[in-house]
């Protein structure tokens, strides 16, 4: 694992990472948890903060304008470059968000959160996936932080606080899932041995699981009548920016 210096950018460490048989083994997890969720999502406009594996998340989402959004231009299928708290998107014009291990290395991560607030529509789904400090994964985290390694120098937040948050927020909480009871062991031939780990976490062991998913939706506050969706479309991105390419091309 090739450890974060100063001057290293922290975006593409974490992508290396992800190529480890550890990463590989944590992005199946995670991509088993959203391929369930993504296909009951709909709308015109689907996001993707955070481009840490080497292909996207949203391959199983019906929505036809994806995005990508990260930090670092040259992840290879970012379609906007861009910081979490600074989002070059027209406010209220977003469906879905997924947040993909952006708030523990966002240096304000409630800002990050107000900025995905501002973006969705009224009952839009914002979907965050990060790293559980009370896990082994956490743990690890905790003894490894200093070193300046990804992802264990990330400063990991529970789900309670990120729900908590998210209430503040006018955020509901719809569903809540964890995944890999397995320690963050590199040995390909130990996670094997240790695979019957991950049933008997999801019977008695859910919240020790080392990654979770929170799916949320935003409440609808006005009492302006919303205009009907179908009689208008949504400009994703504000006025004097480019349009972000999509697997599709633009269809909003």
């Amino acid at each position: 694992m090739q450890q974060c210096k100063a001057n290293c950018d922290l975006r593409r460490c974490l992508r290396k990472w992800y190529g480890s048989s550890l990463g590989r083994l944590l992005e199946q997890a995670e991509r088993e948890l959203l391929d369930d969720l993504l296909p009951g999502l709909f709308g015109y406009h689907v996001l993707q903060i955070g481009a840490a594996c080497a292909k996207p998340l949203l391959d199983t989402s019906p929505i036809r304008h994806q995005v990508v959004i990260d930090d670092d231009p040259t992840a290879p299928f970012c379609s906007v470059a861009a910081k979490a708290p600074e989002l070059p998107i027209a406010s209220d014009s977003v469906d879905a968000v997924v947040l993909h291990h952006v708030l523990e290395f966002a240096d304000d991560p409630h800002r990050a959160l107000r900025e995905v607030e501002r973006i969705l529509i009224p009952e839009g789904t914002v979907v965050i996936i990060g790293f559980n400090p009370y896990s082994t994964w956490g743990l690890r985290g905790w003894v490894r932080r200093r070193r300046g390694d990804a992802p264990w120098c990330g400063r990991f937040l529970s789900a309670s606080r990120v729900r908590d948050w998210l209430a503040l927020l006018g955020f509901d909480i719809l569903q809540s899932h964890s995944r890999i009871y397995r320690p963050p062991l590199q040995s390909l031939a130990l996670q094997r041995r240790l695979a019957f780990l991950e049933s008997w976490g999801d019977r008695w062991w859910k919240p020790l699981g080392g990654v979770y998913m929170l799916v949320a939706r935003k409440r609808v506050v006005t009492v302006t009548p919303l205009r009907p969706r179908w009689t208008t479309r949504r400009r994703l991105v504000g006025a004097g920016l480019a349009e972000p390419t999509s697997r599709s091309g633009s269809s909003g």
